[in-house]
């Protein structure tokens, strides 16, 4: 077995027994990632010099006798979160030569374990995507069928663990944008409660939805992922001042006595048949291991794609107005004055989801509209909050798809975006109400392409969420489907 196809876990534990180096493992990767992502187009840039300077700082530390679970890791970062000195492109040519001069607060604490970043992984543009299509750097592939998308908008973080080129990833989460390109790639990910993660340094699109939070190979390196990142942080007003918890703890805890809801709006028509069969059989397995079942209705998630459609464009106009060739990124040529400047740079700079959505939340934010669409959007998310709590009183967890369907043709929905706007239907609901939720792999469909199911769990309740999620993943082999490339 090569360096590069090793768990974090399993690397972790190669390095207590001093069998094998950061700086060989690095390699590895770095080796994994030159042959395959001219293939993929996972990343959008390769850090090797800074990667294998800090896995020779890790190996250091480990001599000393420091085996920090995250010290000496390859990880991958998307390419919305600052590195210092890194070039952060949030996948759009108006971003296209900015680099932060300073770290966000997850690559601080990721840096204070000596993990080692070995690039900048590819993303929708701004992370407004379903499929990372919309990036300005070319849509990544996904490694089960190249033909396919990876999902979005942290398909690249996704795409480049599913091919063994990284150990644990980082990516952000607005409607989906972790758990369904997990689904798609046949990889394990967590989109934490809103607040438990810091989001300083991460380049906003929607305030109020996006969160940052680990993408692994398994569960445990989630767990492990988490430990790193998770808590509070003064520099970011989102952020909850509450204790976490080792997220690692309660993982090998059975799950006899738990009760698990099974929403009925998220098993209607319209659901591909291989997708159906393998949460229902999902839903069996967890069953069979002590959960008691019970059907609970998450009405007003009917409404969910409507409200998140008019408020995370509406935080968008907002966040992206900064964007207008002044300050920093791009800047138009030959403009005759300041307005045009402003003008041709923006269309010139951003990609058309982005206008898309710019145009639509500055019109559902202008005079005359505000009251008939942002605010009844903001009382919508209210009852989809309070649903969510009353069914959280008599369940631990939920059980759901992760996505209507599997991975789907590059190209196909381009052309028709509300098509590709439905492929979140069971994820942005989530967001709305800032509850946690992951996605583990369940199935292949007859095809070979991964199918996901969907835990979903109370404020703060990561831990039984990653104690769930792993419980089934022992409990099934889904995990250990294996590509060849």
């Amino acid at each position: 077995m090569q360096p590069y196809e090793l768990t974090l876990t399993e690397l972790h534990e190669l390095f207590k027994k001093r069998e094998l180096s950061s700086v060989e493992a690095t390699r590895s990767v770095l080796d994994r990632i030159a042959s395959l992502n001219p293939q993929l187009n996972s990343y959008i840039s390769v850090t090797s010099d800074m990667a294998l300077k800090s896995a020779q700082e890790a190996d250091e530390v480990m001599k000393r006798g420091n085996f920090d679970p995250l010290c000496g890791i390859p990880v991958a970062v998307k390419d919305v979160i600052c590195i210092e000195g890194i070039e952060c492109t949030c996948g759009s040519k108006i971003l296209h030569n900015y680099v932060p001069p300073y770290d966000a607060t997850v690559i601080s604490r990721l840096k204070d374990r000596h993990a080692v970043f070995v690039g900048k992984t590819n993303m929708d543009e701004f992370a407004m995507g379903s499929s990372t299509e919309n990036s300005a750097s070319g849509p990544a592939r996904n490694p089960w069928n190249t033909e396919c998308v990876t999902g979005g908008s942290s398909g690249g973080s996704a795409a480049a663990l599913a091919s063994d080129q990284c150990m644990g990833a980082l990516g952000t989460d607005t409607g989906g944008s972790i758990r369904q390109p997990a689904c798609f790639c046949g990889i394990a990910g967590l989109k934490p409660t809103y607040g438990r993660v810091s989001r300083y340094g991460m380049v906003a699109f929607a305030c109020s939805l996006e969160q940052i939070g680990p993408m692994a190979k398994r569960v445990e390196d989630l767990a492990l992922l988490m430990n790193g990142i998770a808590g509070y942080d003064s520099m970011d007003s989102t952020s909850v001042n509450m204790p976490v918890p080792d997220y690692t703890l309660d993982l090998k805890k059975d799950l006899k006595g738990l009760k698990a809801g099974i929403p009925k709006e998220f098993f209607t028509e319209g659901t591909d048949p291989e997708v159906d069969a393998a949460v229902k059989q999902a839903i069996k397995t967890i069953e069979s291991m002590g959960v008691e079942l019970q059907e609970v209705s998450l009405s007003y998630n009917d409404y969910a794609i409507t409200a998140y459609y008019i408020i995370a464009p509406a935080e968008a106009s907002s966040n992206l107005a900064r964007f207008d060739g002044v300050k920093y990124g791009y800047r138009a040529e030959g403009a005759q004055d300041l307005r045009e400047m402003y003008r041709v740079t923006r269309t010139q700079g951003f990609g058309r989801e982005v206008i898309r959505r710019i145009m639509l939340g500055t019109y559902v934010l202008s005079a005359g509209y505000y009251d008939a669409f942002y605010r009844k959007a903001c009382q919508v998310r209210t009852l989809i909050v309070k649903q969510f709590k009353s069914v959280f009183e008599d369940v631990d967890f939920l059980i759901t798809p992760v996505s209507p369907m599997p991975a789907f043709k590059i190209g196909e929905k381009l052309e028709d975006p509300l098509t590709m706007y439905l492929v979140d239907v069971f994820t942005l609901s989530t967001n709305l109400a800032g509850i946690p939720g992951i996605s583990v792999p369940c199935g292949l469909t007859q095809s070979g392409l991964p199918i996901g199911v969907q835990f979903l769990g109370r404020h703060y309740g990561e831990d039984t969420l990653l104690r769930v999620a792993h419980q089934f993943e022992q409990a099934t082999e889904h995990h250990k489907a294996k590509l060849t490339l």
